[in-house]
């Protein structure tokens, strides 16, 4: 049997741990691991960060680059996110073209924050309706020991809230050389998380470490931020193919605010 097949006696033996609200390392079901942040951890990016929870590392570099505005938005800044799924992140990412997750984590992140309207994309205008600032987000796993995507938004956010923009020279060239004082434009209230919920039979937990993750039957995110002081669902997408109940689905509103408000600040505290 492969070491990434968790066997059944380990699938059960979580299950009843659930039961009790107690996993293997721990914390309970709906417990998350420490949250540690370090911020501009690269000198060539307008932003970055490296953030940790529990063993899962997640780097990630904001760069800006003056381009021309997409035809359907020309009042409007362009926003890209990529994620470098390589081997040396889990054995589960492969060298080569891009796979399912390596194609959906950027797409999850992408959609997260775009919906939130966390940039203020308008002010990414230079020219009206022929150049504009293109925010590039790069996402790099150092490490995956479970709870991939919501590290991942955490890296992403904490790097746009300390990301400035670049000085502009003749003809539109951007000046990486000399310091800026002018910060992205991002709103002080909405400030998006991802939160993950997994199935395993018929308890659920938050935050995985891999091996659960492994052993869970079904994944639901949503992409959460705060609006004139409400929660907003930004985006939603599941995993797997077993189905949630209702009930479930009502248990996960109802923990979604508190534990929007925990994460939220636990990050402020390093920014």
């Amino acid at each position: 049997m492969s070491i990434m097949e968790p066997t059944n006696i380990s699938k059960e033996t979580l299950k009843s741990m659930l039961e009790k609200n107690k996993r293997f390392d721990g914390r309970g079901s709906m417990d998350f691991r420490n949250v540690e942040i370090e911020l501009n951890i690269s000198n060539k990016a307008e932003g970055s960060a490296r953030v940790r929870l529990g063993k899962t590392e997640v780097l990630a570099g904001i760069k800006l680059a003056p381009g021309n505005p997409y035809p359907d938005s020309l009042d409007k800044g362009n926003l890209m996110v990529s994620g470098d799924l390589t081997p040396l992140a889990s054995p589960h990412f492969e060298s080569g073209p891009p796979g399912f997750a390596a194609i959906e984590l950027p797409r999850l992140l992408d959609r997260a924050i775009r919906e939130s309207g966390m940039i203020d994309l308008k002010k990414l205008v230079i020219r009206a309706g022929e150049k504009v600032w293109t925010v590039f987000i790069d996402v790099y796993p150092i490490n995956d020991d479970g709870n991939l995507l919501d590290v991942s938004l955490i890296a992403c956010v904490v790097a746009l809230k300390k990301t400035m923009i670049p000085n502009l020279k003749e003809n539109d060239l951007p000046d990486y050389k000399t310091p800026s004082k002018t910060p992205l434009p991002i709103s002080e209230e909405t400030f998006p998380l991802s939160f993950s919920f997994f199935k395993f039979g018929n308890y659920l937990a938050m935050d995985p470490t891999r091996e659960e993750e492994e052993m869970s039957d079904v994944r639901i995110n949503f992409g959460i931020s705060k609006w004139n002081g409400q929660y907003m669902i930004n985006s939603s997408q599941k995993s797997g193919s077993s189905p949630f109940s209702r009930a479930e689905l009502e248990k996960i509103a109802e923990i979604l605010p508190q534990k929007f408000d925990e994460i939220n600040e636990r990050i402020k505290n390093y920014l």
